[in-house]
């Protein structure tokens, strides 16, 4: 096996794109894509070995990757309206949306002359992700990219104050689906705060929360479930807005080191809808390390609420990945 890609990463969080050596990828939409993917490697969350289930494997584990890579295979657009589609992944499978993913992606197709940019000036790159159509808007000031802004598929509320028995006593949780269902509650309903130091607890009382909302009535409709889980901390207003501080944990126990882009447009949504977030206002948004998003509302569409999202993406390498035929690791483990 002989894989070729570039590395990326948008406030932290990895983003791994696959430029060459990708087994074929059957199916004529994104989405289709990725169910043959899954259908083929498993389910999202216990994949089996499969030629392209290879190559995630191969990326997202030691001694090539670690069990917080993520990443994108780019594969063909829906139609000739987008530049090019993506199927994201992460160590336990292939997600439906990926924000800080669609901001790297965004850098990379300018990068590369992919989708032309000017000097100065703006650049929109349009994507196709399992959820939906997305899009980066790339900014540019003296031929470098100085900001990526995110533009996600509409936003809905699903419930509000779901409540919750968990080993930190009863818990209420507001339910939002961004392209992905995000569960979000205070973190001082756990007893917790977000900083770098409790993060053994938040990883086990986020994926507590998960687990307890599988099966969830609210939920019905969304086979795949509960993405992520948002704890987030109240910070004094900016005169812009809001201000929080976030920690999300997806999948199965993945920590976003990122402010996490399709979670943060699910903070937009529940922040809007209680009237914490006026006409206008922005939310900034900070991570667990201290790296920043700012969000804000654009327009009410009948499917919910159009938001945008705004960070950085650099460019952290360039990659061939090797796979020796007598390596007895093979794909690699996960500690």
């Amino acid at each position: 096996m002989n894989i070729s890609t570039t590395d990326y990463h948008a406030a932290g969080e990895p983003f791994r794109i696959v430029t060459a050596g990708l087994p074929p990828v059957p199916g004529d939409t994104v989405a289709e894509r990725r169910s043959i993917a899954i259908g083929a490697g498993g389910s999202a969350t216990s994949p089996r070995p499969s030629a392209l289930d290879d190559v995630r494997r191969l990326l997202t584990r030691e001694p090539r990757g670690h069990a917080g890579m993520y990443g994108g295979f780019v594969v063909p657009a829906d139609d000739s309206e987008a530049h090019f589609g993506v199927l994201f992944w992460h160590k336990d499978g292939y997600s439906t949306a990926c924000g800080h993913g669609t901001m790297a992606l965004g850098a990379w197709a300018v990068d590369t002359g992919l989708v032309a940019a000017p000097e100065d000036g703006t650049a929109l790159v349009r994507i196709d992700v399992p959820s939906g159509r997305v899009s980066a808007t790339v900014h540019r000031r003296g031929g470098r990219t100085t900001a990526v802004t995110f533009r996600n598929v509409p936003t809905a509320v699903l419930a509000r104050k779901v409540e919750l028995a968990t080993s930190h006593g009863t818990v209420l949780v507001d339910l939002a689906h961004s392209g992905a269902v995000y569960a979000a509650l205070p973190a001082a309903a756990l007893g917790l705060s977000v900083v770098p130091d409790r993060l053994a607890a938040l990883t086990a009382a986020g994926r507590e929360v998960r687990a307890a909302l599988d099966g969830h009535s609210a939920l019905a409709g969304h086979r795949d479930g509960v993405y992520g889980v948002i704890l987030y901390d109240e910070l004094p207003d900016t005169p812009t807005g809001p201000h929080q501080r976030n920690v999300t944990v997806f999948a199965d126990g993945q920590i976003d080191r990122s402010p996490c882009g399709s979670g943060t447009s699910a903070r937009l949504a529940l922040l809007a809808d209680e009237g914490a977030l006026r006409a206008g206002q922005t939310l900034r948004h900070d991570s667990i390390i201290g790296t920043v998003f700012t969000g804000r509302v654009r327009e009410q569409q009948p499917a919910g609420l159009v938001t945008e999202v705004t960070g950085a993406a650099h460019r952290t390498g360039e990659h061939r990945f090797v796979l020796d035929t007598d390596d007895t690791l093979g794909a690699g483990f996960l500690l």
